[in-house]
């Protein structure tokens, strides 16, 4: 009898231990979130278009570098095989969504939130009931590491305080086979995501793009120069869209307090790019491993500056860290013709392919270079791998596609862009 006393006595001063030790411990680690969240630790990073090209490279990095990722994709372009090896992993979360709907972290818990039976909005969350715990000693003592996570980091790690904003089609075939889709991820997709980080009080990053120079008359550009766009023609879905996106998040800086980035990208290439997504550098690549014409559009005296995704990637994340909140060109200054870029990749390649001249593209830029000198100088930033190593590193991996697509009964041929036509769905 008082053996079975003293083992209850026992418990009840071992349940108040772990409670007590749970308090403290969920104390000391909001203080710690709280000293370093701007030293990015420990909070989340969430990702738009994460499963894409781009991103899933930007997803990697941040993994690597031990941080909380969320990556919300809706796999128009993105593809779950980019980052199928971090799924299971405690600090990856990978969430199937259209940024064109809302999507909403309240009260510290993620979750795209349905509507309700004849709501034209999804219902806002106002209350959560955290009750995720084991609670019998058994249990709770069992792993009490593990008991430990679940009472501190499970309460908060959904907390996000940086915000990539990376979803978009950026190939033209794919931006403008639904253009009005293309304007509404670019828009509202945008607006959604800067509302979210008001709420949040996350600091968002705009994937932005060269497109917004247009076809540019200034040569190189720099991030003072406001672009020669047509507005109306078959690439203005994008380029107006991103504009458009890059005005709606100054105006909620200045307005709402939201702490923005917005990175100009130029071109940019290798792995994990869509081998029939329509841009040059996937085209050339595809053509001259299967010994078919590399078509140049235009005379190919057209110039562009391509950069190696890694050195993006890391761009993206020092221009995010920094103190920098207005736009910011990345890419590579090294600048060649369309036609040198050809026979580089054919060369590289070994391939006897023919280089076949076709009709000049409508509206598509005559010279592209990026003036890097803001960033290097306030990022301490600037591209290093350098253009063969890179492209020999594409060239592996879209031979490897190509084996894999072979064994699937599938081969890809480069993909020209085209509007898509008839009555569609635009939401």
């Amino acid at each position: 009898m008082v053996n079975k006393a003293l083992q209850r006595l026992v418990s009840a001063v071992n349940r108040r231990r772990m409670k007590l030790l749970l308090g403290i411990a969920l104390i000391a680690y909001v203080a710690y979130c709280r000293t370093t969240k701007r030293e990015n630790k420990r909070f989340g990073k969430k990702i738009t278009g994460g499963a894409g090209f781009v991103g899933s490279h930007l997803t990697d990095k941040l993994m690597m570098d031990g941080h909380e990722v969320t990556v919300v994709d809706n796999f128009f372009t993105g593809r779950k095989r980019n980052v199928e090896h971090w799924i299971g992993h405690e600090n990856f979360e990978l969430i199937n969504h259209d940024v064109v709907e809302p999507l909403y972290i309240e009260a510290n818990l993620l979750s795209t939130v349905p509507k309700l039976p004849g709501a034209k909005t999804p219902a806002r969350v106002d209350q959560i009931y955290h009750l995720a715990s084991p609670a019998s000693p058994p249990n709770y003592m069992y792993n009490p590491i593990k008991t430990l996570k679940t009472n501190t980091i499970g309460t908060l790690n959904m907390l996000v305080d940086q915000i990539y904003h990376l979803a978009s089609p950026a190939s033209p075939p794919n931006y403008m086979y639904n253009p009005i889709k293309t304007l509404k991820t670019n828009t509202i997709g945008t607006l959604n995501m800067l509302g979210l980080a008001k709420r949040v009080g996350a600091r968002l990053l705009l994937a932005s793009t060269s497109e917004v120079y247009g076809d540019p008359e200034v040569h190189p550009q720099s991030e003072g120069y406001w672009g020669h766009v047509n507005p109306i023609g078959p690439r203005a879905c994008y380029d107006e869209g991103k504009r458009v996106a890059e005005t709606m998040c100054y105006a909620y800086m200045k307005q709402e307090g939201v702490e923005v980035r917005v990175a100009r990208i130029f071109n940019t290439f290798g792995p994990r790019m869509h081998m029939n997504d329509g841009r040059v550098v996937s085209n050339f690549i595809l053509q001259a491993l299967q010994g078919e014409p590399l078509t140049v559009y235009g005379s190919g005296s057209q110039t562009r500056a391509f950069q190696y995704v890694s050195d993006l990637v890391n761009g993206l994340v020092a221009l995010m860290n920094s103190n920098v909140s207005s736009p910011v060109n990345l890419g590579n200054p090294e600048e060649h013709t369309i036609l040198e870029f050809a026979q580089l990749i054919k060369n590289l390649v070994g391939s006897g392919s023919e280089i076949q001249f076709l009709s000049e593209a409508q509206d598509d830029p005559q010279k592209r270079k990026p003036d890097i000198r803001k960033a290097k100088l306030m990022l301490g930033w600037e591209p290093v791998v350098p253009l063969e190593e890179g492209l020999n590193k594409a060239i592996h991996y879209f031979r490897k596609e190509l084996e894999y697509q072979a064994n699937n009964q599938y081969i890809p041929k480069p993909k020209p862009a085209r509007i898509k036509k008839g009555r569609t769905r635009h939401n």
